[in-house]
């Protein structure tokens, strides 16, 4: 008699990912305004994109729109499949209300680091937020999280020294997207308390530096 056979064991169903609304509405509105652009010959993004004197006249949308625009397929793709790796990964883990808000604060530092820098300089793109998201990881991730997103850094530090790719919106992203990561260690209730004056703060720095209250300008 042959011994019994050890049961197999029961298939482990992966569970789905939970919805991630803002990465959904970020993709949505980046691939609209660029087919929409496409059809105006590019009069579009000229209305949209991080200008400096046009912000000191008055355009304050463009430091939330430049975030929406790109300059080309590559650009767009390249950014939203950052998006959808790690802007998907970060929304489902800490929830849609913190990465809403850690969003907000990636544009306006990127904005901030963006007119600081290189206020006559046209940008547009998302990699600013991207990047914002990545400062917020740093604080809450794990050692080995660390270490890959480290590697990952790295990659991005060398791409941001290329020309034509704004070093200065993807350091502003960053060092805005820290602070949010560091509350989010304190909890959410901490973080539900502290999020409007983060934000209230870092508006204060792009209106400072974009009207040129700072004399800098």
């Amino acid at each position: 008699m042959l011994p019994d056979e050890p049961a197999a064991p029961e298939p482990v169903q992966a569970q789905p990912m939970p919805l991630t609304p803002v990465c959904f509405l970020l993709t949505g509105l980046c691939v609209l305004f660029y087919l929409v652009d496409i059809a105006q010959h590019g009069h579009l993004f000229e209305r949209m994109d991080l200008y400096g004197p046009d912000v000191k006249a008055g355009e304050w949308w463009r430091v939330f729109t430049c975030t929406l625009a790109h300059g080309g397929a590559l650009h767009l793709l390249f950014n939203l499949s950052a998006v959808w790796t790690l802007g998907r990964m970060l929304e489902a883990g800490i929830g849609t209300f913190r990465f809403a808000v850690t969003t907000v604060l990636g544009a306006l530092g990127s904005a901030f680091g963006v007119l600081l820098v290189n206020f006559e300089q046209p940008t547009l793109g998302i990699s600013g937020v991207i990047l914002a998201w990545a400062g917020a990881m740093l604080p809450i991730a794990t050692k080995t999280g660390r270490r890959q997103l480290g590697t990952w850094l790295v990659q991005v530090l060398i791409i941001s020294l290329l020309p034509h790719v704004s070093w200065a919106g993807h350091a502003g992203g960053f060092v805005f997207g820290i602070p949010a990561g560091w509350v989010m260690r304190k909890g959410p209730a901490v973080f539900r308390s502290v999020a409007p004056l983060m934000l209230f703060a870092g508006g204060v720095l792009v209106y400072l530096i974009g009207s040129g209250r700072l004399g800098l300008r």
